[in-house]
């Protein structure tokens, strides 16, 4: 499989409220959320045929000869754990599954707190669409949707309360996404998504004041992080708390040193934002 060594990166400091309409954004080469690439936003409405015709979109642009392993990491500590907060994350989430559906990927998702240690697994799995032509199997898409939504939904609050340990440690979920590449193979392109508001504090905290992008870029090279060639990394959500929001540069801060840890694993898209806008292909 040939590897682009190019590696980009996308900043944003908006939040994006969710749209009344179901809202799709149309993503090159990416099942993720509002940030790996060129984004073309398209509404869909309640029509099935609209629907319909959406996904027939997202599946001729699938990459078959990799399709993606779509790795969702939501934080389940206390400073981003709102009702809200994780409505927008599973809105978000949603859009991904089906755009892995459509695209005969797998996905992986799983909700975190401490360490990498302090990791449940709330989805794990293909998403098989059964039928004998393409108009077959994209009506069978809501379902498989559906399904696995609601697994995820039902799983995810005894999940975070199960969490052990303090802490929020983002970064060390790069390794398990690259180690869940390594076990899914070859044959997949790995698409990590970080739902977090990117305030790490174990080993590093990004807490406390703002940071420059140099010192952003400095302290990225001290962080322990593999290599992922190839991959699409996005982390969305930054600086999206429960209570008052942080000051601008602090958020700058964060999506500096979001772009720097990606470009250091060597990923092909980096995108960090704060918004959870979802987007397909």
């Amino acid at each position: 499989m040939r590897i682009s060594k190019d590696t980009t990166s996308e900043t944003a400091a908006r939040i994006v409220a969710p749209a009344p309409r179901r809202v799709c954004r149309t993503l090159v080469g990416m099942c993720a959320l509002a940030l790996a690439t060129t984004i073309t936003a398209c509404s869909v409405g309640s029509s099935p045929h609209g629907e319909l015709a959406q996904d027939k979109q997202t599946l001729a642009s699938c990459d078959t000869s990799a399709p993606p392993a779509s790795d969702i990491q939501i934080d389940g500590t206390g400073s981003s754990n709102t009702k809200t907060i994780t409505e927008e994350r599973m809105t978000a989430i949603e859009q991904i599954v089906r755009t892995t559906a459509i695209c005969s990927g797998r996905v992986r998702v799983s909700v975190f707190s401490g360490s990498s240690a302090a990791t449940a697994t709330l989805f794990d799995g293909p998403l098989p669409l059964h039928g004998a032509t393409d108009n077959a199997k994209l009506k069978r898409v809501g379902a498989v949707v559906d399904d696995a939504m609601t697994e995820i939904r039902d799983a995810y609050s005894p999940a975070v309360v199960g969490l052990k340990g303090k802490g929020s440690d983002i970064t060390a979920q790069y390794r398990l996404a690259g180690e869940w590449s390594n076990q899914v193979g070859e044959g997949f392109r790995l698409h990590l998504v970080l739902l977090t508001d990117g305030f790490q504090n174990v080993g590093i905290d990004l807490g406390k004041q703002a940071i420059s992008k140099r010192e952003a870029a400095e302290l990225a090279n001290k962080t322990d992080v593999p290599k992922l060639p190839g991959a699409s990394v996005t982390v969305a959500g930054l600086g999206r708390v429960s209570g008052s929001p942080p000051r601008s540069d602090v958020v700058e801060g964060l999506v500096s040193f979001y772009n720097a840890l990606c470009k250091k694993t060597g990923a092909a898209k980096c995108v960090s934002v704060t918004d959870y806008a979802s987007e397909g292909r």
